[in-house]
């Protein structure tokens, strides 16, 4: 899958290990996108046809929603959510697995917005 990390989720570990899995990952310092706003991180996704994933579910959720009712595409938004009790935050290779199960479960993810965390 051909990913593009938001700043929110981009780790140089995480990086590694969905790179190890097989992905083609971009995160925003390979761009030069670092502290650029979320609109601009994800125009960014949908010119160069990857799949972005956030841990800013609620922002990429809106934009989502906008996107498709003003005719528009993206290849998929996956989205991390922070649970109220940390200890049950999704830690980075359970963030690789999920994304594992999603892409052999979900046949196309474009235009779909996902939340990750009911996936693991």
């Amino acid at each position: 899958m051909r990913i593009y990390l938001d700043e929110d989720i981009a780790q140089p570990l995480l990086v590694k290990l969905l790179g190890e899995s097989g992905h083609d990952v971009l995160s925003p310092d390979d761009v030069a996108m670092r502290g650029k706003p979320d609109p601009v991180q994800l125009g960014f996704a949908i010119r160069h046809q990857r799949v972005l994933i956030t841990a800013n579910h609620r922002d990429f959720e809106y934009s989502h929603d906008l996107v498709l009712a003003s005719g528009g595409h993206h290849s998929g938004i996956l989205a991390i959510r922070k649970d109220n009790d940390p200890s049950r935050d999704m830690l980075l290779r359970a963030i690789v697995r999920t994304i594992r199960r999603v892409t052999e479960s979900l046949v196309v993810l474009d235009d779909i917005c996902q939340a990750l965390n009911q996936w693991r």
